[in-house]
């Protein structure tokens, strides 16, 4: 698991607590129990700090400054050989929303979904536009290996600037009462849901850029959004993504994170199977079987992230 910052001792003033509700560099936006909301910068030069951090600060003239990070249930993350990326901590599951068009990536998916098991992280995938009919069959049947290894796939049809009208099938009660991070590429959507989940989005986001200061390039920051008036459900809004590095993973963990290459991986006759190869492969021996639950595609990108972890960094 990827290291996290030590909690700072506190000085001589009483520190606070508040909820980190937008991200962007070296500055946050945190909202207090009584729900005010003002910027705060680390008292380092790094921010460690990400949306959905519960954190201890002080106040510093019109701002403040973060003195602790409090320990975290789970952080979700990518990280590939040159950098990684936080999208957001103290999660009770993703929602990753890909589209009919433009064609999502079968690898991307899995990717996201291996990463938040790694963390004990729920997820849920919903596939848009299914008013697009032959293109949305043809992505609702890839789908079907998610489906047939039991994770929640949701239908739902959102356009752009038709919220009254999303047909989002049963989501909002699927958020209730819980935090969820919106994952997705570029063109899945993901804007168009959140205006449909959070109708004063756009003020908020406002307000938010208004605070972080117009300078600073706003639009690629992770923002919070609340879904009820008593602050119990959350939907977090992260940037779009095209690569998904899982450099974090440890390769020979990869098949217990993956649900339908697991239960037969726990066959193998050796402990150590890299499931490519070796004699006695139950992972193997399931995908020769004529109604093999490890679809060939699935399989595939296993092979594929299975080398790519195995290589030595390079520097």
């Amino acid at each position: 698991m990827r290291p996290q910052q030590a909690p700072r001792k506190d000085s001589g003033l009483a520190t606070q607590d508040a909820l980190v509700v937008a991200s962007f560099g070296r500055h946050v936006l945190i909202e207090t129990p009584q729900g005010q909301r003002l910027l705060c910068h680390p008292r380092g030069k790094k921010n460690e700090a990400v949306v959905g951090d519960r954190v201890r600060w002080l106040p510093s003239q019109d701002e403040g400054t973060i003195e602790a990070i409090e320990p975290r249930r789970n952080l979700l993350y990518r990280q590939d050989e040159l950098r990684t990326k936080s999208f957001a901590a103290n999660l009770d599951q993703v929602l990753i929303l890909v589209a009919a068009e433009p064609e999502f990536s079968a690898s991307q998916l899995s990717r996201a979904l291996i990463a938040a098991r790694a963390q004990g992280i729920s997820a849920l995938i919903a596939l848009n536009k299914k008013d697009l009919g032959d293109s949305f069959a043809r992505a609702w049947h890839k789908l079907a290996a998610y489906r047939a290894m039991n994770e929640t796939v949701l239908a739902l049809a959102v356009q752009p600037g038709a919220a009254a009208t999303a047909d989002l099938a049963d989501l909002p009660e699927r958020l209730r009462g819980k935090t969820t991070l919106v994952l997705g590429p570029s063109g899945a959507g993901k804007s168009s849901l959140i205006n449909s989940l959070v109708p004063e989005a756009g003020v908020l986001t406002a307000q938010i850029s208004q605070a972080l200061g117009s300078g600073r390039h706003t639009t690629t920051r992770t923002s919070l959004y609340w879904l009820d008036p008593q602050r119990r459900s959350a939907l977090i809004d992260s940037p779009g993504f095209q690569e998904f590095g899982l450099q974090h993973i440890e390769p020979m963990a990869l098949a217990s994170l993956m649900p339908d290459l697991k239960p037969h991986a726990q066959g193998c006759r050796f402990h150590n199977c890299t499931h490519r190869r070796e004699p006695g492969c139950a992972v193997m021996a399931e995908r020769q079987a004529s109604d093999s639950t490890i679809s060939e595609q699935r399989y595939r990108i296993y092979l594929e992230l299975f080398e790519e972890l195995s290589r030595p960094p390079r520097y």
